[in-house]
């Protein structure tokens, strides 16, 4: 049987004009809020932001099908994308007003395998550590039964966003 997937998404440029005009913090929790689009990769993935705070961000996923790699099992590049998320956005959360960020590395480390059958899984940022220029965040993996199924760990870049 073939099986379809259809599913929408807001212009990414009308966020994307916000960022930097107030905190980061800010920044997600009026996307949390809905009063900001979430980017188009939320909507493409199924996946959400659940909470945020300073220095912290969740984002949820109910695994699918359509989340599978050749193998019968999720995708690592799901989790990455997660892992990745979470970690930014954490870090996005600590910043003030005119200032951006963007990843420079992440280093993911695979530990069980999800499926459909999982259930829903959460990534959960923490900040480590920031400077004037770089930060550190941690993201973890968990599923339903708070069983640990993949961490990263991510360097990001912070740079001044031009006013608009």
């Amino acid at each position: 049987m073939e099986r379809s997937r259809t599913y929408e998404w807001d212009d990414p440029a009308i966020s994307a004009a916000a960022v930097g005009q107030g905190s980061g913090l800010h920044f997600l929790r009026e996307i949390l809020a809905g009063r900001l689009p979430a980017p188009p990769i939320a909507a493409t993935l199924g996946m959400s932001l659940e909470e945020v705070d300073h220095g912290h961000a969740v984002f949820s996923l109910e695994p699918g099908e359509e989340h599978y790699n050749p193998i019968g099992s999720v995708h690592g590049g799901i989790y990455a994308t997660m892992l990745d998320s979470a970690a930014g956005c954490a870090v996005q959360s600590t910043l003030p007003p005119g200032m951006g960020y963007t990843s420079l590395d992440l280093t993911v480390k695979f530990l069980r395998p999800v499926t459909a059958d999982t259930g829903k899984v959460r990534a959960v940022g923490s900040v480590l550590s920031g400077g004037r220029r770089t930060a550190l965040a941690e993201a973890q993996l968990f599923d339903s039964a708070d069983r640990l199924l993949a961490h990263a760990t991510s360097s990001c870049m912070l740079f001044p966003v031009p006013a608009v």
